[in-house]
């Protein structure tokens, strides 16, 4: 019945539109598909670049903005994220006196705020050209066509400015993680011993969250070697799951592995397989769940920037804590101190432990998807397919991020304290924008 009631709304919601831009003159048809589409273009080029998860998080938060600030235009359901994210002041405004595709302003928003985040520019601007020839090829006016670009030229340029003032830029700069000598801290990992990922995340400004530290977790349990304690009998519960050698149970560890860094060594030659974020998996999650409630363009915008921003402060939330409490990965301790030649089923990302990344940005994204689109929203997840993967099937966002979290513990690089703690991590910031993040007038 909730799924039914959402998808009404969203009907509504896209007829009241209708009715609306069909009384506008002053702008076209809008088509979901091009921003959908734009926003899986910004996702290959991340992962054939190799870009960290928090990496992706902030590129994913502005990329997404700048397309809601766009579609919202001449759309007065809509509430501007200005003044509610930090920082964020109100966009251009398009000319009233003019015509615009605003659909084709997004478009052209997302993908070149996108070449100031991404390497391989050129991906992006092949894409570009090849999508803005469409509209052309529609028959779109000159004039239309050139109004459109520019205005999406002037979202880009502000959303920019914005993100030039969020501190990643001075975290460039900053020292490399010092590893800790002590027993209990995290070391880097094999087979590339990769050195720490992103330590000076939680300087970066947040996007609503008051601060990093806000929904700092629980304390992990702490380090010990002896066999009584509960530090010993997480790792060894990690250790029994990996050697237990479950077929279902891999599989799953595998789907949600989305680990851009994991590398393979042939002798001398190290190359590194190229795999989907999180965050990437979970807009992707987003884009099955816009299409299948045939959402407008401004609809699927107002939805990936939602989860978006979440996603963003969940990892410099998680991040804030995964350096201040330096956890050593299971890998390292049972190596150390019970096998040695144990390995885990899934590669050891290069971070620290506590929390699971996967556990909080998973839980914070099936809070403000099942706002958005109900409790009990099923679907099929194909988004591993072209990554070999079998689809796999959930009855909600909820039961995805369930599985997601565990997977962690099934692949043997995560204890459960980090689990179900970064479940709990998640869940409280989701909530909390759920309760306020405002996107919609009452």
């Amino acid at each position: 019945m909730k799924r039914l009631l959402v998808i009404g709304i969203l009907f509504f919601a896209a007829c009241t539109a209708n009715k609306k831009a069909s009384k506008n003159s002053k702008t076209h048809t809008e088509s979901a598909d091009y921003v959908h589409r734009a926003i899986k273009q910004v996702t290959d080029v991340m992962v054939y670049d190799i870009y960290s998860p928090p990496v992706t998080s902030r590129t994913y938060a502005y990329i997404s903005v700048a397309a809601y600030e766009t579609l919202i235009q001449e759309n007065d359901r809509y509430i501007s994220l200005s003044g509610q994210l930090h920082g964020l002041n109100p966009v251009p405004k398009p000319d009233k006196n003019k015509e615009y595709s605003l659909t084709l302003a997004a478009v052209h928003a997302i993908l070149t705020t996108a070449k100031s985040f991404v390497i391989s520019e050129d991906r992006i601007n092949v894409f570009k050209d090849k999508i803005e020839q469409e509209f052309k090829d529609q028959g779109m006016p000159q004039s239309v066509f050139d109004n459109s670009i520019t205005y999406g030229q002037q979202v880009a340029e502000h959303i920019l400015l914005w993100a030039m003032e969020d501190k990643y830029k001075e975290t460039r700069s900053l020292p490399e993680y010092s590893v800790g000598f002590d027993k209990g801290s995290w070391k880097p990992t094999p087979p590339a011993y990769i050195k720490a990922i992103e330590p000076h995340w939680n300087k970066l400004r947040t996007f609503m969250i008051d601060s990093a530290e806000q929904f700092k977790p629980l304390m992990p349990p702490p380090f010990a070697t002896d066999s009584t304690s509960v530090f010993y009998k997480d790792v060894m519960a990690v250790y029994n799951q990996v050697n237990l050698k479950d077929g279902e149970q891999i599989e799953i560890a595998k789907f949600w592995d989305c680990n851009p860094f994991e590398m393979n060594i042939r002798g001398h030659v190290m190359y590194a397989t190229k795999k989907i974020s999180p965050n990437g998996h979970w807009m992707n999650i987003t884009a099955l769940a816009c299409k299948e409630n045939n959402a407008s363009a401004v609809q699927s915008a107002e939805a990936y920037a939602c989860l978006a921003v979440t996603l963003a402060d969940c990892f410099i939330s998680c991040w804030d804590e995964k350096y201040r409490s330096s956890v050593i990965r299971p890998e390292t301790y049972i190596n150390q101190y019970i096998d040695p030649t144990w390995m885990p089923v899934l590669q050891t990302p290069p971070f620290p432990e506590y929390t699971s990344g996967h556990s909080v940005v998973s839980s914070g994204a099936a809070i403000v998807l099942s706002k958005l689109f109900g409790d009990d929203f099923a679907f099929a997840d194909d988004t591993e397919v072209e990554f070999g993967l079998p689809i796999r099937n959930f009855s909600s966002f909820l039961n995805a991020a369930e599985e997601a979290a565990i997977s962690r513990f099934y692949g043997g690089i995560h204890y459960m304290p980090a689990i179900v703690n970064g479940q709990e991590q998640g869940y409280a910031i989701g909530e909390f924008f759920t309760r306020k993040l405002k996107t919609r007038k009452e």
